[in-house]
């Protein structure tokens, strides 16, 4: 089973652990000094770009499929730096998220430095290096020694997933920044079918990434990293708490969530 999978995999492990780490711990500190624990979020989409990079550069010589090595890493490359520019032109200068302010600077009295760092920084390095896992894996493979279908596939997969989290991205920016538009909901373009088409679209292209891992049947095994992604996406950090904040703060949002579908793109309900 372990004869796919070429030399130094181990100590690939090791090292991505350790610089995610490292990253993590120096962010950590400069939220302190910045008193802004939502930098994390800037980070989190560049950090697979790294975890990537370091597993490129570590299994050079290993004796890898070369095109696998090539397609995993490029494709979690430029789909980490796009999400990277998206939230550093999104949230820098605009101070820290009402979110981390709301649960943690207002709630916690004792030791604040302390939770930020278990509770988010080392949480979302761990997630990170987990969701990762295919991407990794993927780099080692020696077997098969050409692209296989679900590879292909995957590249496919990540491509509309790409499409619809970048254009649901530009989409959603060009209307907050219409003044005309404040207070309002958007229901047009790839929001129309979905309430989430960002999320969607992320969920796809990590589907994508871990079809690549599957060119061997070893990479099922790394099948909670798409899982990992989608429940945090529905029901942790993304869709759940969203909803909600939006429930709150949009009269409108009731008949939205009634016509468009919560994640899949599907054609709107007529009312």
């Amino acid at each position: 089973m372990f004869s796919a999978i070429a030399p130094g995999f181990g100590l690939n492990l090791a090292v991505t652990a350790a610089v995610t780490l490292a990253c993590v711990l120096a962010l950590w500190l400069l939220s302190i000094r910045l008193k802004d624990v939502s930098i994390i979020d800037i980070f989190w989409g560049p950090a697979f770009g790294v975890v990537a990079l370091v597993g490129w550069f570590l299994s050079g010589d290993a004796g890898a499929t070369e095109d696998r090595r090539l397609l995993v890493t490029a494709l979690t490359v430029l789909w980490s730096l796009r999400l990277g520019a998206y939230l550093w032109s999104r949230n820098v200068g605009k101070g820290e998220d009402p979110r981390y302010t709301a649960a943690f600077r207002a709630r916690i009295k004792h030791n604040l430095h302390g939770h930020t760092l278990t509770k988010v920084f080392l949480l979302q390095g761990t997630l990170v290096w987990l969701i990762s896992m295919p991407v990794q894996l993927a780099q080692y493979l020696q077997l098969p020694a050409t692209l296989g279908v679900p590879a292909l596939l995957g590249a496919l997969l990540w491509l509309i997933g790409f499409l619809f989290e970048a254009i649901s991205d530009r989409q959603l920016a060009r209307f907050k920044a219409d003044p005309a538009n404040e207070g309002r909901i958007l229901d047009t373009g790839l929001w129309r079918y979905t309430r989430h088409p960002n999320y969607f679209g992320n969920a796809c292209l990590w589907w994508g990434l871990w079809l690549v891992a599957c060119d061997h049947w070893i990479g099922l095994l790394t099948v909670f990293s798409p899982l990992l992604m989608n429940y945090f996406l529905l029901n942790v950090t993304g869709k759940k708490l969203l909803e909600k904040k939006m429930s709150r703060q949009r009269p409108g949002y009731a008949d939205y969530i009634a016509r468009t579908s919560g994640f899949f793109p599907w054609p709107p309900k007529s009312r």
